[in-house]
Parts: structure tokens; C-alpha cells; sequence
């Protein structure tokens, strides 16, 4: 090598010494804002898809546990029997005290007749921490009463 080229490379070696911390922390911190928001972002919006296929399916298995109790049923059941059963599906998953049931029939209770099970939870985002903003989940479900 070269005695220029030997030079350079010190010269490199000494300016990559003198470097500022500094502007490291400062760097680092300009770019772990935005991937931490992303982050906590894709876990919000993971966290609501459970949320809301489990409300799918609670108003799916409710509205299935109406037909089967019509008025000609052994055991008939009312609007609070069916807030019922959604509160033990969802127990430990969804906080209940957040969900609302909304039982319909049309024309009434007897077989033939239509049952539309409207379940509602109100997802608390991890924001919530910050705000106290909820997302409302809704879904509807309707079956044809069998008993």
C-alpha cells in the first residue's frame, strides 16, 4: 500500500473515533417513535379482531340457542336467558359488563317465526390508557325458530 492511502485510513479511523454520541441517541430516538406507535398499532388492531370474532360468535351460538328454545320448547327462554348464555361464552375473554344483548322475534316466539340476536361490545383500545374512547362491535344474527 501506499503511503496516501495508508493516510486516508487513518484519517477515517480518527474521525470515526470523534463521532457524537449524541446524535446517536438522538437518531435512535427519532426512529423508535414511529416503529413503537406501528407496533402498539398492530397489536390494537389484533387485539379488535379477536375481539370482534368473538362477538361474531357469541351472537352465532346465541341466536342457534334461541331456536331450539321456541314456545313449544321444554325449556323456553327469555331475552335475559340468552344475555345469559353470551355472559358464560364469553367469560374471561371479553368483559361482560361492556356487551349488550338485544333479543328480537318476529312475529313472535313459536316455530317458524324469525329470532335476531344483536350482540354489542364496546372494545377499550390500549389508547384507552390515554382517552377514554371506545370502538363500538356489533354483530346480528338471525334464525328461523325449529321448537
Amino acid at each position: 500500500m501506499d503511503a496516501g492511502r495508508i493516510k486516508l485510513c487513518r484519517r477515517w479511523r480518527a474521525t470515526l473515533r470523534r463521532s457524537h454520541p449524541g446524535q446517536a441517541i438522538a437518531e435512535f430516538a427519532l426512529v423508535l417513535t414511529p416503529c413503537l406507535m406501528l407496533f402498539f398499532g398492530i397489536i390494537n388492531f389484533a387485539l379488535a379482531l379477536y375481539c370482534y370474532d368473538f362477538v361474531c360468535y357469541s351472537a352465532q351460538q346465541a341466536v342457534r340457542y334461541e331456536t331450539v328454545h321456541g314456545s313449544t320448547a321444554s325449556t323456553v327462554v327469555s331475552s335475559s336467558d340468552v344475555q345469559n348464555y353470551v355472559d358464560t361464552l364469553v367469560v374471561g375473554v371479553l368483559k361482560t359488563s361492556a356487551m349488550t344483548v338485544t333479543t328480537t322475534w318476529a312475529p313472535n316466539n313459536k316455530p317458524g317465526g324469525v329470532v335476531t340476536v344483536t350482540v354489542t361490545y364496546n372494545f377499550p383500545p390500549l389508547t384507552s390508557l390515554v382517552s377514554s374512547v371506545t370502538i363500538p362491535l356489533t354483530r346480528t344474527a338471525a334464525m328461523v325458530i325449529t321448537q
